[in-house]
């Protein structure tokens, strides 16, 4: 029994709730308010960048949609078909003979000449 109250007088309520002790208490209450405060922030910040990702991967989506089908106009577009019909109005056609290269008589001679 005299251990039980060597206990009871260790937790001495009267003690910690006096106006004194209390005080002392105040910087570390402010501290607590203050992570308090850092920690809804930090919620709050988390949320708002989760938001503007998700609107980034939706942007990211359709810029890739638009890509895709300009891309595919463009393969269309320049398929020789369509090419051909394209340039008849300009009055441009395809060519029905074979190229020829053309050569440079001037450098022909310069390579025979160093020879």
């Amino acid at each position: 029994m005299a251990e039980k109250k060597e206990k009871r007088s260790r937790w001495n309520w009267k003690k910690l709730l006096n106006y004194q002790s209390i005080v002392k208490q105040v910087p570390f209450l402010f501290y607590l308010a203050f992570l308090a405060i850092i920690y809804i922030y930090n919620g709050h910040m988390a949320d708002k960048t989760v938001r503007k990702i998700n609107a980034t991967a939706k942007e990211v989506k359709e810029l890739q949609w638009e890509y895709k089908s300009l891309k595919s106009e463009v393969m269309f577009r320049s398929k020789p078909s369509e090419l051909t019909k394209a340039l008849q109005p300009l009055g441009l056609n395809e060519l029905q003979e074979s190229p020829y290269v053309l050569k440079d008589s001037l450098e022909e001679y310069m390579q025979t000449a160093h020879k």
